[in-house]
């Protein structure tokens, strides 16, 4: 298992397109290990916001990071954890002996989508809540969480400073730099000419913050509400990628195994408070893989908000 990922670009880079990004950690992941690319016997991505789940921008980036057409590719949308999606579906087809490596991405480019459009959907809805709830906007979702379970905004802020610090001191000490592949883009200035830019480091994290500078925000999706800004995940444009093989080959070919896949676990929970998966989500991951909370020493959360990953404390 090796993995690449590119620097997360802020919106002020929205021209930066979502098959370049993801191009480049395919070229990376490859070149890292040099492994020749019609060695993958299928490549999964995940996306979300992309037209058809990104099918067409995710082959081009296969093109333009030369990996041959005979290469099998297919994209899909699990909504946060489609990139998930993507690494459980090449282990599932590994394990039952369809290829024996293949590679697992995920690409997203929020300052390209449309947002708040949800097509063409059926009139029947109006007369089914789960349904109506479906086209909740995530930010009300947070407030349902924060309501619900009791998550004072005071709990949000804190576990927001939190993140921001971790964040920030992990990239001072350099811990992301290993797995960051340089990508270089085009901004406007101020007198709105195109500059060329190379970002290499993420840019989404923000050092400066203090817990009286989050109390300073105002609810950003309902009055009175304690979802905001500052505690909420911002727009972001981003890929990742990670090689994934059977034990015996990648022994076979001398590929650097990062980690073992123990176990997967995917549940649903009521749309208007999606942002709890993971806190129904992960005992069933850890029951399927023989494990306790207790014999693992870093969770990884997926912060959409602050309010509903306070929900999961283990």
């Amino acid at each position: 298992m090796r993995k690449w990922g590119s620097p997360i670009l802020g919106p002020s880079r929205q021209d930066t397109t979502p098959d370049e990004l993801l191009s480049a950690v395919m070229t990376a992941v490859l070149q890292d290990v040099n492994l020749r690319p019609e060695q993958l016997g299928d490549i999964s991505v995940g996306n979300v916001l992309q037209p058809g789940a990104g099918a067409v921008m995710a082959r081009i980036a296969q093109f333009l990071s030369g990996i041959p057409e005979t290469v099998p590719l297919s994209t899909v949308n699990r909504q946060c954890s489609s990139g998930l999606q993507a690494l459980a579906n090449i282990a599932g087809g590994i394990r039952n002996g369809s290829f024996d490596i293949g590679m697992a991405c995920g690409v997203e480019s929020m300052s390209m989508a449309e947002r708040g459009n949800p097509g063409n959907i059926s009139s029947r809805l109006v007369d089914n809540k789960k349904a109506r709830d479906c086209l909740i906007p995530m930010g009300i979702t947070s407030e349902n969480v924060a309501e619900r379970f009791g998550i004072s905004r005071e709990q949000q802020d804190a576990f927001a400073l939190a993140s921001q610090q971790k964040a920030a001191r992990a990239q001072s000490q350099g811990c992301f730099r290993a797995e960051i592949v340089p990508v270089t883009t085009t901004v406007l200035d101020a007198k709105g000419d195109p500059q060329t830019l190379t970002v290499s480091q993420d840019e989404g994290i923000r050092p400066s913050t203090t817990l009286e500078g989050l109390a300073k925000l105002k609810p950003a999706f309902k009055d009175g509400g304690s979802t905001t800004a500052g505690n909420s995940s911002q727009v972001s444009d981003g890929a990742a990628a990670v090689l994934m093989a059977r034990r015996s080959t990648a022994e076979e070919l001398g590929l650097p195994i990062l980690g073992v896949l123990r176990s997967f676990a995917v549940v649903g929970v009521p749309p208007d408070i999606m942002g709890v998966g993971p806190a129904y989500a992960i005992p069933v991951a850890l029951q399927k893989a023989g494990l306790t909370v207790n014999d693992v020493d870093i969770f990884e959360i997926n912060e959409a908000f602050a309010s509903q990953v306070s929900l999961c404390p283990l």
